[in-house]
């Protein structure tokens, strides 16, 4: 009986995983979309700088792009069973997130160098809402950066193979989506000057 109600309870939860996740993935679509809203009208004031991207942010643009293709590969090679290969996968999307990290941190640099504050008597409206925007953005790319850990921490705890691959499939969809929400802030930005 008791072990019954255990798989039921297991049955139940990762039904209802990938559904939260999409209604979380909705909630910061709808955060974004106010900022990047805020973005366009503040353009229209009279004291909005227009400026070229850092050029670190198309090499971390680059990156992320990159890391999302070698989660996919993860995820194909660890339903085939070759869990050598999903390991490399897996590592390598690590360490291009973290470059993506590496080079927004540049870009702030750079924005830096320009003279170019977030804050501050030497801010303007548009360098404080690509400052506040990118921040946020870095801080889901931080949780995806946990949540990277956490299924290479269970894949090389066995946990994941070709008929069990729920975790890795949320940490997927979560990397893919922060990887998604980069690239549209970046040709937002990139656009709309």
């Amino acid at each position: 009986m008791k072990q019954t109600l255990e798989q039921e309870y297991k049955q139940a939860k990762r039904k209802s995983a990938k559904p939260m996740l999409w209604v979380s993935m909705v909630s910061m679509t709808m955060m974004f979309a106010g900022l990047t809203s805020a973005y366009v009208v503040s353009r229209k004031r009279a004291d909005w700088v227009s400026f070229d991207l850092p050029n670190a942010f198309y090499i971390s643009t680059f990156l992320i792009v990159l890391s999302s293709i070698t989660f996919m590969l993860a995820k194909y090679f660890i339903k085939q069973n070759n869990r050598q290969i999903t390991s490399v996968f897996l590592l390598s999307t690590l360490f291009l997130g973290l470059g993506f990290v590496f080079f927004q941190f540049e870009g702030f640099n750079e924005l830096l160098q320009s003279g170019l504050f977030f804050a501050g008597e030497f801010s303007t409206v548009k360098s404080s809402f690509i400052y506040g925007i990118t921040i946020a953005h870095l801080a889901h790319v931080a949780a995806g950066i946990v949540v990277l850990f956490v299924v290479i921490f269970n894949h090389f705890n066995k946990k994941y193979h070709a008929n069990d691959t729920l975790g890795l499939e949320l940490g997927a969809i979560f990397w893919h989506f922060v990887d998604i929400l980069w690239i549209y802030l970046f040709l937002f930005f990139y656009f709309i000057r």
